[in-house]
């Protein structure tokens, strides 16, 4: 059996390559290119969710599994605001405060390609941290 920290690497390494996917998409994209991104980024993060948290939970003793899981759960919440705040800023930045509309396509399309690549830097980096944890077993 593999240990959590390579099964949830490999998570990590799929999500990266399914969000780089994701910036090459235009208004050319045909939505069967975008449903088997969807699917890569889905596999990615079935395999890291699942180990990481086996591998957090692991480490510590069961009179603590509470406030590891609270922390899991706080940890997760604060880096979904996280990615809401970079979206949120390319978005700005690119877009403006306009309601989305064909006119202003091109410059949503830049700021998801921007955001994206941000996003893969992030998974790319994170795949490296998530190797040099230390082994459960």
């Amino acid at each position: 059996m593999k240990e959590p920290r390579q099964v949830a690497s490999i998570g990590m390494a799929i999500t990266a390559l399914g969000l780089l996917f994701l910036t090459r998409v235009d208004e050319n994209t045909r939505i069967v290119t975008i449903v088997a991104i969807l699917i890569t980024l889905g596999l990615g993060f079935a395999l890291f969710s699942s180990p990481n948290t086996n591998a957090i939970m692991s480490s510590v003793e069961k009179k603590y599994y509470g406030v590891a899981s609270g922390m899991v759960g706080t940890m997760r919440s604060i880096g979904m605001m996280t990615s809401m705040a970079i979206a949120m800023t390319a978005l700005a930045v690119f877009m403006g405060r306009v309601p989305v509309t064909p006119e202003v396509h091109p410059q949503f399309l830049m700021s998801m390609k921007a955001i994206f690549s941000v996003f893969v830097v992030l998974c790319f980096v994170g795949t490296f941290a998530s190797l040099a944890r230390g082994k459960v077993r």
